[in-house]
């Protein structure tokens, strides 16, 4: 059987799951941010087109952290400057803080999104911040960006354990989210930032969520799939009422926070896990499967996602 003879799952639906699923695409700011090589912004924008032309339609294009951090995403004003936006393609970009928000803004950028911690240590290490004055720094972001009329996303990390805290209590999760969407954020992704967390614990980090006022359909998850459960962990969550799943393409991004960290969950696995329940989700397996072997190709190693080694290995 060839390569390309496996085409796609069998479909057999199952109860309990939305019949759409909205797929937060973060291969080429999540994805490249830890690239030791800076990926040339041709590439990453090709990257981006061939993205669009497989269906999806929510594209994290970049980052305007300053590059000292974030070396890789130095060129995000060019980056911007030469993308030839898709129509019903959004590319949000995220923004650290005001000066993010006035380089987002002299962009002409129509989203953006915040990336906030759920705990103590990891707002200090990230943001320099302690856990209360990470709002004092996002506000004025927020209501500048929503007078704008712009949208703003809100992550959070480390929703699931920390690897200085460990285990992170969900009320304590809730919390940061409900002070966030109150702040004006029109969607909160929780994060398993170290990608530790499992099907139960996602049941009650969700459930505090909802029982602190945030509609389940402004939740979005962001899994990692350090320990092999981002796919089981989705799923545990899109039974809860979850519409919006963040994913990288090729399963490009790891994690510095954990040695053994596989990296981001790889919109490969994700979009054939859906396909075979029957969830639609717009993106084309075949062509997405062929832009993340092109990607792997210029990073020169092979594609961590298990339905690329499949499809195209």
């Amino acid at each position: 059987m060839g390569a390309r003879d496996v085409g796609l799952p069998d479909r057999v639906p199952a109860q309990g799951l939305p019949p759409r699923v909205t797929i937060w695409e973060v291969g080429a700011r999540d994805g490249l941010q830890n690239e030791q090589a800076v990926v040339p912004v041709e590439v990453k924008l090709e990257f981006l087109a061939r993205l669009a032309a497989a269906g999806l339609t929510t594209l994290e294009a970049t980052s305007f952290v300053h590059p000292r951090w974030v070396p890789q995403l130095a060129d995000a004003e060019e980056l911007l400057a030469g993308l030839e936006p898709v129509e019903g393609v959004r590319y949000p970009v995220l923004v650290p803080n005001e000066r993010g928000l006035d380089r987002a803004l002299a962009a002409g950028v129509r989203h953006i999104a915040v990336f906030g911690s759920a705990t103590e240590t990891f707002a200090k290490r990230n943001l320099n911040r302690t856990l209360d004055e990470q709002y004092a720094m996002f506000e004025p972001v927020v209501t500048r960006a929503r007078a704008e009329g712009l949208d703003v996303r809100a992550y959070v990390s480390m929703c699931f354990g920390d690897p200085w805290e460990g285990p992170v209590p969900a009320a304590q999760v809730a919390a940061v989210g409900a002070r966030l969407v109150s702040m004006g954020c029109s969607e909160l992704s929780l994060g398993d930032t170290i990608g530790v967390a499992t099907p139960g614990q996602v049941a009650a980090v969700v459930g505090e969520v909802a029982a602190a006022g945030v509609p389940l359909g402004s939740v979005a998850v962001h899994f990692h799939d350090t320990y092999g459960q981002a796919l089981s962990n989705t799923l545990a969550a899109l039974r809860l009422g979850i519409t919006t799943v963040d994913s990288s393409a090729g399963g490009l991004g790891g994690c510095p926070y954990a040695e053994s960290a596989t990296g981001n969950l790889a919109t490969e696995d994700l979009v054939w896990m859906l396909d075979g329940l029957g969830v639609q989700t717009g993106v084309d397996l075949d062509a997405l499967a062929d832009t993340s072997a092109w990607m792997a190709e210029r990073l020169g190693r092979p594609s961590p996602s298990r339905v690329v080694q499949a499809l195209r290995g």
